[in-house]
């Protein structure tokens, strides 16, 4: 795995994808560390498929401390510039600091970090399960070198939003897998499936491979228990689920 360097981002785009969500796209140059004992840093921003930056949100913390966010990256290793995507939060420090950047605006971040990344499946079939911008490491993923160098028998990927005008990268995964957009709320003529990716996940019944499969979680954490204890129950072995939560539903305080 690639060594964590910090890097100064350079935005190169800015834009709206849905109603809350925009793609943030940019160029990393390694930063020089202040320790003159360490080498300077001279590869390009480096990353596998799934991994995410820690991008810093200047003077948001506490005594007007630096913070850290992390972010999914969306875009493939192979592809430049780097791309991010991100809903918009109200009073999300990281998000709406990012919404105020334009081309030729800079960040500071640090990557690559995490290990939720594709273990070449060419004998098993996988399957992509996300809540809103948990889709950006499977997008990265099913669109990199690696993914498409060793496919898996087949590929599934749902994706769970309250609306169908907060679907993402549809064009880019079809191309590669079969799309299942799961929308719980739909404010219009929706023709697809309607509800949760659970309840989609419980309508599959003994002719799927459930245990034939991989299955790649990324989103709410309640989301990833559901999907979790539904797999239990159909004998998938703990091993073959593997996820990303991006923020746990706090446990009701009686």
């Amino acid at each position: 795995m690639a060594a964590v360097t910090q890097y100064l981002c350079t935005v190169i785009s800015h834009r709206m994808i849905t109603p809350t969500v925009y793609e943030l796209a940019f160029e990393g140059e390694p930063i020089p560390s202040a320790d003159p004992a360490k080498p300077a840093p001279t590869e390009p921003f480096h990353f596998r498929a799934g991994q995410y930056i820690s991008v810093v949100v200047p003077g948001a913390g506490p005594g007007g401390r630096d913070l850290r966010r992390a972010y999914s990256i969306a875009s493939h290793p192979e592809a430049r510039p780097v791309e991010l995507c991100v809903k918009i939060v109200d009073n999300g420090p990281g998000s709406n600091f990012l919404n105020r950047l334009r081309k030729g605006d800079t960040f500071k971040g640090f990557a690559p970090y995490g290990d939720f990344t594709y273990e070449t499946s060419p004998t098993k079939h996988v399957c992509f399960i996300a809540t809103g911008t948990g889709i950006a490491p499977f997008r990265a993923m099913m669109l990199s070198a690696e993914y498409q160098a060793n496919p898996p028998k087949s590929a599934t990927c749902l994706l769970g939003v309250r609306d169908e005008e907060e679907l993402l990268y549809q064009s880019d995964i079809t191309p590669y897998g079969k799309w299942i957009p799961c929308v719980s709320q739909p404010k219009g003529g929706w023709n697809g499936f309607r509800g949760r990716v659970t309840d989609y996940l419980r309508t599959l019944g003994e002719d799927f491979p459930w245990k034939e499969t991989e299955y790649y979680l990324c989103g709410a954490g309640q989301m990833i228990d559901e999907v979790r204890a539904i797999l239990t129950e159909r004998g998938v072995d703990k091993d073959s689920i593997h996820r990303e939560i991006y923020f746990k539903q706090p446990k009701p305080t009686a």
